[in-house]
């Protein structure tokens, strides 16, 4: 292989991703490729923990982890929530796992499932 060629030098690039890469490994030998390993339903789910709960506002301050779906680092922040009675269960301290979205200049919780 001649490597001052422009294809050359491609030919042998792309030899060492594809050599490099694990997923490739396994399908040039007809095992498939590697799982994530957390479902992703969970995946695109944040961590909380509940500081404080608005019934009457429908609002409510989590403590969370980084939000990657909205690009947002760790912070406590106060959010509004899609339904009411998602509130019904939550005290401060609860440990949540929650998705949020960014709709009409508020950042809302859609989905909230209590932790253990």
């Amino acid at each position: 292989m001649n490597r001052n060629h422009p294809l050359g030098l491609f030919a042998a690039t792309l030899l060492t991703v594809v050599l490099m890469n694990p997923a490739a490994q396994a399908a040039s030998h007809g095992a498939p490729p590697a799982q994530a390993s957390a479902p992703a339903a969970s995946a695109d789910m944040t961590d909380a923990e509940v500081r404080k709960v608005d019934r009457d506002t429908g609002r409510l301050t989590l403590k969370h982890a980084e939000i990657k779906s909205l690009d947002m680092p760790a912070m406590t922040m106060v959010f509004q929530v899609r339904d009411k009675a998602m509130l019904d269960k939550l005290q401060p301290g609860t440990r949540v796992q929650f998705k949020a979205a960014h709709d009409g200049g508020k950042f809302v919780v859609t989905e909230l499932k209590v932790l253990p």
